[in-house]
């Protein structure tokens, strides 16, 4: 597996959350959520984010955000001369049947239409989606995204993805499992078309996947965490020299590579630990450790506590 199929393994639909709303301005929606991410996809019209920072960012048709939302912000329509005061929306899908003095809101799954009918051309269509997660492993994606990223697409694609999450509520039979599984392939796409364009400011591990050096290791590392790797076996799977690689891997990661082994081992380790059905014995020898005692003491210089006081922190 690569490594962002990895690391979103840990933050996916499962049992979505969707709201579709057509809206007349001027209106603001209110974002109440605390969520790992959360999807606003244009497809008619636009807006402008506002983060709790005060920081703006502008939406328009064919553009899809994703906001780290950890803390509460909002969208507003781009009228700001006009004369009526906005509607204000808040939108809400963590609190089951939520209604706030509107008509918009999320239960899962949900089509709503908001606002009044209205010219087509002066409405805004979007479609938002939030994105539960489990365990730690997406934190480490997390950390090096920036806290709103905009990709434009097509606005046919727009018009496609609306179109499906109407036929999804229209059809009960498997809904749920079709929005999830749009939701899940929107991230997906959204994040490779933002890392593909932003290659400049793209996290370490993003850069040393795509790099010829480095890459091989690094699918080697991550499909076999368990194996006895040292630089020159890494450096093998690259097919180049132990010192070209070192030297390679350094500067494209950061960091050694077996100081980046560790890491991953420990990572890889943290998930493991969430499962209780699963000795930390057992964990020690998955993450390629002969034995419980040297896997706790790497742990615990790794993390600051030992396997045992990890998993016990976690209840």
């Amino acid at each position: 597996m690569d490594l962002l199929s990895s690391l979103l393994s840990g933050i996916r639909a499962d049992g979505s959350v969707v709201a579709h709303a057509v809206l007349s301005a001027p209106w603001t929606i209110h974002f109440a959520d605390r969520a790992p991410l959360i999807m606003v996809s244009v497809v008619r019209g636009g807006g402008t984010l506002v983060l709790a920072d005060g920081s703006r960012t502008r939406l328009g048709v064919g553009d899809t955000a994703l906001v780290q939302a950890k803390e509460p912000f909002q969208l507003s329509d781009a009228a700001s001369a006009s004369e009526r005061p906005p509607i204000e929306y808040e939108l809400s899908c963590f609190a089951p049947d939520t209604i706030v003095d509107t008509e918009l809101r999320c239960t899962t799954p949900e089509y709503v239409a908001c606002g009044t009918e209205g010219d087509a051309a002066e409405e805004t269509s979007l479609i938002v989606g939030v994105y539960r997660a489990s365990g730690h492993r997406h934190e480490r994606l997390l950390r090096a995204l920036p806290a709103v990223m905009v990709v434009g697409s097509d606005s046919d694609v727009c018009e496609w993805l609306a179109k499906i999450a109407a036929d999804a509520v229209r059809f009960s039979a498997g809904s749920q499992a079709l929005m999830d599984r749009l939701i899940d392939w929107s991230l997906v796409c959204t994040l490779r078309d933002w890392l593909a364009r932003e290659q400049h400011c793209a996290p370490a591990w993003y850069r040393g996947m795509i790099d010829p050096v480095v890459g091989p290791a690094l699918e080697a590392i991550h499909a076999k965490p368990f194996e006895r790797w040292t630089v020159a076996s890494l450096a093998a799977e690259a097919a180049v020299s132990r010192a070209l690689f070192a030297k390679r891997f350094t500067e494209v990661m950061g960091q050694p590579p077996l100081a980046y082994l560790t890491e991953w081992r420990m990572a890889e380790a943290e998930e493991l630990l969430a499962d209780p059905a699963r000795s930390v014995a057992q964990v020690a020898t998955t993450v390629g450790y002969s034995d419980a005692f040297g896997f706790s003491a790497a742990f615990k210089r790794s993390r600051g506590a030992s396997p045992t006081e990890f998993r016990a922190a976690l209840v």
